[in-house]
């Protein structure tokens, strides 16, 4: 990426503003520089240090105001460069001005981005980065930046296309900047970057939501058009729609926004589904400790019908990302099929091993209340996950065959702005079905299976595991405890251990690799099992930084981050079985 002198003038005349004093002893000062783009075109690269505060960037033509975002710009040293898509506003002159705040003592000729801010001719599609070893081989990742929430899924039966949006900040691996990014694939394994699909608007940052296809056009905005709603973030939290005529590559704010506002602080989060028992779209919103639903026939005016919440589940967090959806569950003796409501409440902190993790309650739905199928989710907490890395999982509008496929963020906020996987950070679970068991107490539970797209993943037979693989430990009815431990040659390891007179599963992942990131890290995660299974398979899926674990009738599931410094291979397996599959990705 050559640094393009013509194309870029810095002006050295610095405008520094009146210095303002704190309560510390030091002062700060606003510090103002001015770069000038002579027709718009390329990328523009700008150095982060993720240890200094946000600098205010605005991008200007015509003294108009085009674009505001923030930027950790660097100071002293350089952790890694964001793009800055200059071409997308095409021919236009443009300012661009750099707004920071430093120390009075420290002079802004000083700071090494000056001299590092550069710009190449290509698009955010073909630029060339260095990248992380810990970058997945078959997870969905951003390119560049940050990625929390999973956004807006829905499955295209005209082309075969999964569409996955989700929370980004393109201009730092931190949270920030939240838009809504955007990719595609067909086999939820082979993963294509879209150009980010919702921007900011003048009513805030774009926080979490979902989409759906308006097959009869109830909005007015055209007949199948692809209708987002999503929280805008601004002085408050309201909800806000847009729409795509173009299967979801671009979208229009509607004129109309917001459709939907209160005066609480944590208003946020909706997903929306059509609901057939009365004819109209329903929304599940996040209300702090609380989901409350909401009724629409045109998706813009929205009338309250109902709270779930007080008094069920944990409520150790704030209560966030809910999606409300039926699931079945075969009879094979009466070769029937039966149907339960489950509620998904992601939750911050108050996992059952700390900071965030995705709890759900099994019930039924009349078209106004959720009411819980049984009392014990007064005192009792079911997760759809016993990892550390599994939150803000919603299912895919409109999959097919019927199917309720839920994916993930696989991460938690203990530690998420920490990763060491720059220029990158964050990456989404593996899409799992869900479906309906009933457990050795006759309660309802939600099973969760790998979705079938990853038996494609599946090569030949190995005889040690690699940096990406699938394993398949099969464990006998006698055998009374297992243990399966992964390693390498610098003597990092997990241990998972199936104990069966306890009916639990636990993975230990304390020295695994780099923890020194966190002090929340390195821990042990326990999944009870409430099924009488035997003999008992697991699933383990292996990928860079990542495993998750299955049971193989989806009784449990667990996601773990881990970051050995060379890939694990070995694998020692004490009371059971273990085959291994080379991927073909």
């Amino acid at each position: 990426m050559k640094k393009v002198v013509r194309f870029i003038t810095l002006c050295m005349a610095v405008t520094l503003a009146a210095c303002t004093t704190t309560t510390a002893p030091k002062h700060t000062c606003t510090q103002v520089s001015v770069m000038k783009a002579n027709g718009a075109d390329g990328i523009l690269w700008l150095p982060v240090q993720e240890s200094m505060g946000e600098a205010n960037i605005r991008i200007l033509s015509d003294n108009q105001q085009l674009e505001l975002i923030r930027v950790r710009l660097a100071k002293d040293s350089i952790d890694y460069f964001v793009p800055y898509e200059l071409n997308r506003w095409g021919d236009r002159d443009l300012v661009i001005e750099f707004r920071t705040w430093l120390p009075d003592t420290v002079r802004r000729d000083r700071m090494v981005c000056w001299e590092a801010i550069h710009n190449s001719q290509c698009t955010m599609h073909n630029a060339q980065c260095t990248d992380s070893p810990y970058r997945s081989l078959y997870h969905h990742t951003p390119l560049f930046g940050w990625m929390n929430d999973p956004n807006g899924m829905f499955y295209d039966e005209q082309t075969g296309i999964w569409h996955l949006y989700y929370q980004h900040n393109p201009y730092g691996a931190m949270w920030g900047n939240m838009h809504w990014a955007h990719s595609t694939s067909r086999d939820l394994i082979h993963w294509e970057h879209q150009p980010i699909a919702i921007r900011p608007t003048g009513l805030g940052t774009i926080f979490s939501g979902s989409a759906v296809i308006d097959r009869n056009n109830t909005a007015g905005f055209g007949e199948n058009a692809l209708v987002a709603i999503y929280t805008a973030d601004g002085e408050s939290q309201k909800q806000a729609i847009a729409y795509s005529l173009d299967g979801g590559q671009t979208f229009t704010h509607y004129a109309g926004n917001p459709v939907l506002t209160d005066t609480i602080a944590d208003f946020r989060d909706p997903k929306v589904f059509w609901d057939s028992l009365t004819n109209r779209w329903v929304m599940t919103l996040a209300c702090q400790q609380e989901i409350r639903f909401y009724a629409s026939d045109n998706l813009k005016d929205w009338t309250y019908l109902s709270r779930f919440g007080e008094g069920y589940g944990c409520h150790d967090g704030v209560w966030e990302c809910p999606d409300l959806v039926e699931l079945k569950m075969k009879n094979e003796e009466l070769k029937t099929e039966e149907s339960k409501w489950v509620l998904l409440v992601n939750i911050n902190p108050g996992g059952p091993f700390g900071g965030s993790a995705t709890q759900y309650f099994v019930g039924d739905w009349d078209g106004k209340e959720f009411v819980v199928e049984s009392q014990k989710s007064k005192v009792e907490s079911k997760w759809l996950d016993y990892g550390m890395d599994h939150y803000a999982t919603v299912t895919y509008h409109n999959a097919p065959e019927g199917r309720v496929v839920a994916q993930g963020w696989m991460s938690n906020w203990l530690y998420a702005n920490n990763l060491p996987t720059l220029p990158f950070r964050s990456q989404n679970t593996i899409a799992r079905d869900l479906s309906l068991y009933i457990d050795e107490n006759g309660e309802y539970r939600v099973a969760v299976k790998p979705s079938p797209e990853y038996e494609a993943l599946r090569g030949e037979v190995i005889e040690q595991p690699t940096e990406a693989c699938v394993i398949e430990v099969e464990v006998p009815a006698e055998t009374k405890k297992a243990t399966f431990t992964l390693s390498n040659d610098k003597g990092e390891k997990v241990v998972m251990t199936l104990n069966m007179q306890k009916k639990t599963f636990s993975m230990n992942r304390r020295h695994a690799g780099d923890c020194s990131f966190s002090k929340d890290f390195a821990t042990v995660t326990t999944a009870p099992m409430h099924n009488d299974q035997s003999p008992m398979r697991i699933t383990l899926f292996i990928d860079r930084c990542s495993i998750e674990a299955f049971d193989g009738e989806g009784a449990w599931a667990m996601t773990n981050l881990v970051f050995p410094s060379e890939p694990y291979n070995h694998l020692e397996v004490s009371g059971g079985e273990a085959t291994i599959y080379n991927l073909k990705i």
